[in-house]
């Protein structure tokens, strides 16, 4: 039976993700604790949670990624990922998209420490996906929604034309 984790470290953190290939980088900002990463391209943050009774431990993180926003969001963007998407959710704060992703460590093992990490890959991948594949769809509704404005508009002309 492997051994239970009860809470993490900054550095237990570090080489978790150092041993699955990503690159680590601490700050500190405030007198909090981060780690930055990326996976394809896309950055990323480890933010630790609630303490635990070690001094320096946790018993929970989140990993955190934000996006700024340029333009506007198309509507209901972060609603229909949230209904549609059990472990991260989306937000969106001042000019930021942000995905979260909570992790409770008491009591777990190491593999689902390292289970957690893989499922925020795949979803960093599917929150980019996500984001081209709903922006697609709402341009491509807009532009249904103007073409059928301007055929409208065309047809009470002709009618008031024709009288």
């Amino acid at each position: 039976m492997s051994d239970l984790i009860t809470s993490v470290t900054v550095q237990t953190l570090t080489e978790l993700l150092q041993a699955a290939g990503y690159r680590v980088n601490e700050t500190e900002q405030n007198g909090i604790v981060q780690l930055l990463s990326a996976s394809q391209g896309i950055g990323f943050a480890v933010r630790f949670g609630n303490p635990a009774v070690e001094q320096g431990s946790y018993v929970d993180f989140t990993y955190s990624c934000a996006l700024r926003v340029q333009g506007q969001l198309p509507q209901g963007l972060t609603e229909v990922w949230n209904a549609s998407r059990r472990f991260a959710r989306l937000s969106l704060q001042g000019e930021f998209l942000l995905m979260e992703m909570d992790v409770v460590v008491a009591g777990v093992g190491e593999v689902h420490l390292r289970s957690q990490l893989e499922l925020w890959d795949r979803l960093l991948q599917e929150f980019i996906v996500y984001l081209r594949e709903y922006s697609q769809q709402a341009a491509q509704l807009a532009a249904q929604a103007e073409k059928q404005e301007q055929t409208e508009s065309v047809d009470n002309r002709e009618e008031a034309t024709a009288l």
